[in-house]
């Protein structure tokens, strides 16, 4: 008896636990949220795009209008200069606050990696990333126009990344670079210092890792994020084991450059690194884990994620939550970047 008991239990501990149907019930938008976040919550469902239907020139078309007008509304709260330039043959945006770089950062730099799904996101949208931490942290943001998929793929757009990186290496110490994008800029970001690795130059002195991280979609919120949202989830079925985007297409999981934070050297080589997402994101699982990864090989990282909001929501600045992002991200490089000037 005692040992058909032991057998039992031990076929029992042995079997996964089923997937769990998940009842309909309604989800009040988060006590969390400022007033302000609730009415910006209900203009970003107006402002949702509609079935594009994969179209890439549509999508284009769509998301240069929308981030025409997140630029207007930034430029409402902040005050800039830009220029276009190119750098390491890349073409950027140079940001800038409008009265100029203040004396303290004026040794200090930052990269910005745009978001668009890899394949958007070029002009308003870059600005839209790098306004308001210019103007905020007061300093240099340097954006990205990388090559963008369906026309290209990885590693071009870490390979932009470099080649800016490099360039600006002549006039700035390495500590003193730092990188940050949202969404598919977060995962090039974390991409990008992998691949900067590979060239044998030192590696930045932060990143930021935003709505996105070097790592596929993983964990729960790739199921709940969409229903949280009022959309279908990512998947009904298993999670894929590499990025499901055209820019990624033929690239094996285990790529430690592609995917540098399932890796567990790249993780030890990583800098100090900021993790940020609403708690809606289908990206939060993703960041949890990569947060635990990095903390484990005693890496120096942050974790903030915004109760109630989506994916990239501090696109919208009309409220007090996004305003507090800035801050959060301008304070992690400030405090990680190298020493201010005197």
């Amino acid at each position: 008896m005692i040992a058909a008991a032991t057998l039992s239990v031990s076929a029992s501990a042995n079997q996964e636990r089923p997937p769990i149907e998940v009842p309909a019930f309604i989800l009040p938008t988060s006590n969390q949220l400022s007033p302000e976040a609730r009415q910006v919550l209900a203009r970003m469902d107006a402002a949702r795009a509609p079935d594009l239907k994969g179209d890439i020139a549509r999508s284009r078309a769509f998301y240069a209008r929308w981030n025409d007008d997140r630029l207007a509304e930034m430029r409402r709260h902040f005050r800039t200069r830009e220029q276009r330039a190119t750098m390491g043959g890349v073409a950027v945006d140079v940001v800038v606050p409008a009265n100029g770089v203040p004396r303290a950062n004026a040794q200090r730099v930052l990269i910005n990696v745009h978001g668009g799904a890899f394949l958007w996101g070029s002009g308003s949208g870059a600005l839209v990333e790098a306004v308001p931490i210019a103007a905020t942290m007061g300093i240099k943001v340097v954006t990205v126009d990388y090559a963008l998929a369906p026309e290209h793929k990885y590693p071009a757009a870490s390979q932009d990344v470099t080649s800016v990186y490099r360039e600006l290496l002549k006039r700035y110490r390495p500590e003193n670079i730092g990188i940050y994008g949202c969404s598919a800029g977060g995962v090039i970001t974390a991409q990008s210092v992998a691949w900067i690795r590979r060239q044998g130059l030192p590696r930045p002195g932060a990143i930021g890792t935003l709505c996105g991280t070097g790592a596929p979609y993983s964990g729960d919120s790739a199921y709940l994020s969409g229903p949280l949202e009022g959309k279908p989830p990512l998947t009904t079925g298993p999670l894929p084991s590499v990025l499901p985007t055209p820019y990624m297409a033929g690239v094996p999981a285990n790529d430690a450059a592609a995917y540098p934070l399932e890796n567990d050297q790249e993780v030890r080589h990583a800098p100090p690194t900021l993790l940020l997402a609403g708690g809606r994101d289908f990206a939060v699982s993703a960041l949890t884990r990569a947060h635990r990864k990095l903390a484990a090989a005693g890496v120096p990282s942050e974790l903030y994620l915004f109760d109630g909001l989506p994916h990239a929501f501090f696109m919208w600045p009309d409220m007090p939550e996004s305003i507090e992002t800035y801050g959060l991200i301008s304070r992690f490089f400030d405090k990680h970047l190298g020493k201010r000037a005197r």
